[in-house]
């Protein structure tokens, strides 16, 4: 299946703004192997768009209301919306540690996803000092909008909490795939560094 979707064809023609994103923000184009034989719970085929470090893929849902929904399943069996349109999710992605974000999110509890997002926030620009030069360059770029990163996290806890029951992630033996968002408030050793 392959998608006319202008947005990822504009990533295809800028290689500056590939490399960023595979490199900065963990979505590859290029990685688009892992996936295979997953589905929406409904049946519905699901597009790989993009891959992770990982082994994670992102998926564009087929279209609704004449937009493409994006999930993310990671290699450790969890999935689910993460934006309404591939625009939105690439805001998400870009502007923010979203993985973290989900993963300590104290099983979706917004407060606690914004205080991940403050530590992700520095471990990030302690990581990488140019991340806000590399994101503000990858939102002119795609043309963008650069969101506050609390507002970010609004967004992307709504898209999760609307997983269920239509952007359920499903194998072709009937597995199912984990909710993306995590128990934990914070890492459990060490907590926040």
């Amino acid at each position: 299946m392959t998608t006319n979707d202008p947005l990822l064809d504009l990533i295809e023609s800028m290689p500056t703004v590939r490399r960023l994103l595979r490199s900065s923000f963990e979505f590859d184009v290029e990685r688009k192997a892992y996936g295979e034989g997953l589905r929406l719970a409904s049946g519905a085929a699901l597009e790989p768009i993009a891959g992770d470090f990982t082994g994670g893929a992102y998926f564009l849902c087929p279209e609704e209301d004449g937009s493409r929904a994006v999930v993310f399943a990671s290699s450790d069996g969890e999935a689910g919306l993460i934006a309404d349109d591939l625009a939105g999710a690439l805001e998400v992605i870009v502007g923010l540690g979203w993985r973290d974000c989900l993963a300590f999110s104290g099983g979706g509890d917004v407060k606690v996803m914004q205080a991940t997002a403050r530590h992700a926030e520095r471990s990030l620009a302690r990581d990488n000092p140019q991340i806000g030069e590399e994101r503000a360059r990858v939102a002119e770029a795609l043309a963008l909008r650069v969101v506050p990163v609390a507002d970010l996290v609004i967004r992307l806890q709504a898209a999760a909490a609307r997983t269920e029951p239509d952007y359920r992630v499903t194998t072709d033996d009937g597995g199912v795939y984990d909710p993306l968002f995590g128990e934990h408030s914070e890492p459990r050793h060490g907590g926040w560094q």
